[in-house]
């Protein structure tokens, strides 16, 4: 789950030629190491949550070890609007890239370490670091790739094409490396594998610092001093608030782990919403682009589900013996881009066949029926675990329909937001993109807490059920989404005021 963010070019790029072409190599294997920790880890987290303590585990229960997951992810999601504009504002793309690369390791490191503050702390460190990296890391290759004496969107493009074919296969090597790791071994010699792959990565970047000429080496838009302190007074001021309820739910004993998630909750659904509407003051109409947003978190709910529910389906219901050997439940999430892999140039043919018909309405009503029929999937492979463990054909095919409904959607969700987006803020469409993505990913992980009321296979039934009609509601009203979407317009109040320039939006991830 992770498309690479646009993000606007850095100013002062290298001259075409040899040395653009090695920074782009070496942002290349920064990624591919930031990826590589974050789904090495990502892929271990829950098992390692809900382990027993004799197992070197924490021993929370799955239903509160998933929202912990889908807080964690949704949080990365979010991360990449502050971090985002610290680069843009105040430290440049370069210093950005070290400092959360920098956090990221850190973060990783403390996870080694088996206690509950050194869990929740690593865990916001990697979500800090993240937020600085991905759209830092985006807005180099937007600088390294642009030709001035060819076609740049062109090299744009395929740059981040690169990336993308990167991510899936990191996504790929690091459940197996880190899973191997830590179920056979120690769960925290998996954390600290993560922790390696992107020291790694910021030692690479460290060392090839000379290659990017002035690429990234100053803000985009630096931050004035009366500017400046106005963001430090906001900043204080939100950091008192948010330190005074946290006082508030302490002194009340409500502040455990389940009234923060809670409270994340409740921020990740309503951010983008509050999000969308301050945009609309550049950009009227989005009546349509915000149903299919939410049409698209339907999708991102089951989705985000593959690490956490799918991940306990694997250890807990799957028959993982191979020729004497159990493969370790965290392999499974390596299947995923593996999958993508095979099948994105079939896909890519399909819909070059279909042409104009094969529209953002059509493969948005695609993508969720293939997600609501791999929980209807699910819900047979439960039942039947009832008697047994099933075989891990169940697990492969659910996760290839998420494949397919991954190519589908997420390459179709950025090109409608910054196909909606005005002039100088296809950033912030960018950034809404990836907050409705946090959405789903968050209420799916507190929709697994009715497992604890519910059998397994009819929680798989009620969500499958609910987002294949969805699917089926998107696809019939295609016609008018269609209309709605070409129908958007910029708002009266548009050009009546400065705007400022979009910063560089926040991933999904990618995530």
């Amino acid at each position: 789950m992770d498309p690479s963010p646009t993000a606007p070019p850095v100013p002062g790029g290298p001259r075409p030629g040899r040395g653009r072409r090695r920074g782009f190599g070496t942002l290349l294997a920064v990624d591919l190491w930031e990826r590589f920790s974050f789904y090495g880890m990502a892929a271990i987290l829950v098992l390692y949550l809900t382990a027993a303590p004799e197992r070197g585990g924490t021993g929370m229960a799955p239903q509160t070890a998933t929202a912990v997951f889908a807080g964690y992810m949704s949080l990365t999601f979010m991360a990449g609007l502050p971090g985002g504009w610290l680069a843009d504002r105040v430290l440049g793309a370069r210093r950005a890239v070290l400092a959360g690369g920098a956090l990221i390791a850190s973060g990783h490191g403390v996870l080694t370490l088996p206690s509950p503050v050194a869990l929740y702390g690593g865990l916001l460190l990697i979500v800090a670091g993240t937020g600085l990296t991905k759209p830092s890391l985006a807005a180099m290759v937007a600088a390294v790739s642009d030709d001035r004496d060819g076609p740049g969107q062109d090299r744009r493009e395929a740059a981040f094409s690169l990336f993308y074919l990167c991510i899936q296969v990191s996504a790929l090597i690091a459940p197996v490396v880190t899973g191997l790791l830590a179920e056979k071994v120690a769960w925290h010699l998996g954390f600290a594998a993560a922790a390696f792959g992107m020291t790694a990565g910021l030692a690479q970047f460290s060392l090839g610092l000379r290659r990017f000429g002035d690429v990234g080496r100053r803000p985009v838009r630096p931050l004035g001093r009366d500017a400046a302190e106005r963001a430090v007074r906001r900043t204080a001021a939100v950091l008192a608030a948010s330190a005074a309820a946290a006082g508030a739910a302490a002194s009340a004993g409500v502040l455990g782990v389940n009234g923060v998630l809670a409270c994340l909750g409740l921020v990740t659904v309503v951010l983008p919403f509050a999000y969308l509407r301050s945009l609309r003051r550049v950009r009227g109409g989005l009546g349509g682009f915000t149903v299919l947003m939410v049409a698209s978190s339907a999708f991102w709910m089951i989705f985000a589900q593959s690490g956490s529910v799918l991940g306990l389906f694997a250890e807990r219901h799957t028959d993982r013996v191979v020729f004497g050997f159990e493969v370790p439940a965290s392999w499974f999430q390596s299947v995923h881009p593996l999958f993508v892999l095979a099948v994105a140039p079939l896909l890519a043919g399909l819909w070059r066949r279909a042409g104009p018909r094969a529209d953002v309405p059509v493969k948005f009503s695609g993508a969720l029926v293939a997600a609501g029929a791999s929980f209807l999937l699910m819900a047979v492979a439960a039942l039947l675990a009832e008697r047994g463990p099933v075989g891990p054909y169940w697990l492969l095919l659910v996760y290839l329909l998420h494949s397919c409904g991954e190519i589908s959607l997420a390459p179709a969700g950025l090109a409608l937001a910054a196909a909606v987006a005005p002039s100088g803020w296809t950033g912030r469409f960018l950034a809404v993109n990836g907050l409705f993505g946090a959405v789903g990913v968050v209420v799916g992980g507190q929709l697994f807490r009715l497992t604890a009321v519910l059998p397994l296979p009819l929680y798989f039934l009620l969500l499958g059920g609910a987002v294949l009609t969805a699917g089926v509601l998107v696809g019939a009203g295609a016609g008018r989404l269609r209309v709605a979407v070409r129908a958007v317009r910029p708002s009266p109040h548009h050009g009546r005021r400065p705007t400022a320039p979009a910063t560089s939006g926040g991933d999904r991830t990618t995530p």
